[in-house]
């Protein structure tokens, strides 16, 4: 593979990886930025309360794109496998 390949292959996987990564962290965010917002109203200091709603928000992220995120998978390695192929060729 010549480097202008390799450099379109790099790119597209850190596209990817943060186009996958961006749904289930948002997720995260908003239920940690809500759970906070209900701490400083009721003056509830506790630690161990935001973890299980950042954890089933991140479940129901993946849940609802999961489908969309592995046809993104599979696409990818479709065209990694084309990029090897071609080098292959050459």
């Amino acid at each position: 593979m010549d480097p202008p390949s390799i450099a379109l292959v790099l790119h597209t996987a850190a596209m990817l990886a943060a186009r996958l990564a961006g749904p289930p962290l948002l997720a995260a965010l908003a239920a940690g930025l809500l759970i906070s917002i209900f701490q400083a109203v009721t003056q509830i200091n506790e630690a161990t309360l935001v973890f299980l709603p950042k954890v089933a928000a991140m479940f129901a992220a993946l849940m609802l794109l999961g489908g969309s995120m592995v046809a993104a998978l599979d696409s990818f390695t479709h065209f990694i496998f084309n990029q090897i192929i071609r080098a292959g060729g050459s």
